[in-house]
């Protein structure tokens, strides 16, 4: 079946499907929706594949052979028809090699017009950079093994403050693509800074391409209001804080416009830590996070190099970047991520669900104290075998809690 690869703008699709048919295939044939109004008239007559196959052959001059070319239909979210033809790529050509790549393909579509080929496509979805990619792109694969080592043997890492200072350039530079190969070509800050806010930017120009003039309104007005929202000490999503009188249902299709395109990840309240979780989802109560902590720093406007030193600036939204990179860890590693509070007197950061059927509370803390009652609580209510604790302290494993360093969040994996 054809390859949908999605994810947010900028997080390197093109790149890695480029790269994929450079390094296993004879030649690889590419097609941009966005930039050629004449690749859709192509789709505009019938779906056969032999037929498109054909003509975009002549409109590339590269050959399409079964298995030994990979096409590859970019930004597909331009080109509904496109989309539609894979269905048919599927059943009657399923010898040629097809991968599609989109970062708005949740929200772009009107499948009233064209039918979505449901089951007639395979999915992936990549996200931005996570630490472990981070330290290996600067070529630390030592530093990931030992981290790693650490983790499954619940032993302190004698690197613990070395990679404590990686974590926080980490999380003033983020994962996206870009940003990083920037950062590690030239260590300016000035200039991460400067690239994110492009990608920030380009992020509102397709809210104002894909959504209509009233919406992309509220889609970017929720969308700037994150930072705020993280900022407060309680980071649940308040409306209010959009704007004054602002009402869900006046931002409810925003805010799925944003979750849909990937550029933010939805935690929701559940009012019981117990399987499956999305069975007790609260959805009017929910926190919003970043898919990026980088991003997210540029949305305060403060230059990553601030994030080196315990500076003012660094503790005042410490504990929203710590919660953000969390949340982005965990939508990585394939988790999605749910919170619990009792009646506003406990609250546990993240509530995940494994594949065997445990839930496992995720307690997150900035720094080194690491005293929580609302943990203790959440135990004494609800069967764990185990709960986490993600801090700045080391390693370890102690009183059915095992400590995590900031760090290692990556290794979260059940």
């Amino acid at each position: 079946m054809p390859l949908i690869l999605q994810g947010a703008r900028q997080v390197g699709k093109t790149y890695s499907l480029l790269q994929f048919g450079r390094k296993y295939y004879k030649n690889t044939a590419y097609f941009n929706f966005e930039s050629s109004n004449e690749l859709h008239d192509i789709f505009d007559r019938n779906l056969s594949p032999s037929r498109i196959l054909r003509e975009l052959s002549a409109f590339t001059s590269e050959p399409m052979i079964p298995g030994d070319s990979l096409i590859i239909f970019d930004e597909i979210q331009a080109c509904e028809r496109a989309l539609t033809s894979l269905k048919y790529f599927t059943e009657e050509a399923p010898e040629y090699h097809l991968a599609a790549a989109g970062s708005l393909l949740g929200v772009s579509f009107n499948r009233k017009s064209h039918s979505f080929p449901v089951g007639k496509i395979q999915f992936l979805t990549m996200h931005p950079l996570d630490f472990e990619e981070f330290m290996l792109a600067r070529e630390k694969d030592k530093a990931v093994s030992i981290i790693r080592d650490s983790y499954e043997s619940n032993e302190a890492c004698s690197l613990h403050e070395t990679f404590l200072d990686d974590y926080r350039v980490f999380i003033g530079v983020g994962g996206m693509p870009q940003v990083v190969n920037e950062f590690i070509r030239t260590r300016d800050y000035n200039m991460v800074m400067a690239m994110q806010k492009n990608i920030i930017d380009a992020y509102i120009a397709d809210m104002a391409k894909y959504a209509g003039p009233s919406e992309t309104v509220k889609i970017i007005a929720a969308f700037n209001s994150v930072p705020a929202q993280l900022a407060k000490e309680n980071r649940k999503f308040q409306y209010k804080i959009i704007k004054s009188g602002a009402r869900a249902v006046h931002y409810e299709s925003a805010l799925d416009w944003l979750s849909a395109s990937a550029m933010v990840n939805k935690c929701i309240k559940v009012s019981q830590g117990r399987v499956p979780l999305n069975a007790f989802a609260e959805t009017a109560s929910f926190k919003l996070y970043m898919a990026d902590t980088g991003l997210l720093c540029a949305g305060y406007g403060i230059s990553p190099e601030v994030f080196q030193s315990e500076s003012t600036a660094w503790q005042a939204i410490k504990g929203a970047l710590t919660e953000n990179y969390v949340a982005s860890a965990l939508v990585s590693n394939g988790y999605t991520p749910y919170y619990w509070e009792s009646e506003g007197k406990a609250e546990i950061d993240f509530l995940i669900q494994t594949q065997h059927g445990a839930v496992i509370p995720v307690e997150v803390k900035s720094a080194e104290n690491v005293r929580s009652k609302s943990l203790h609580q959440f135990i004494s209510r609800h069967t764990s075998q185990f709960s986490i604790r993600i801090s700045a302290k080391n390693f370890g494993f102690e009183n059915k809690i095992k400590s995590i360093p900031l760090y290692a969040v990556f290794c979260i994996d059940f």
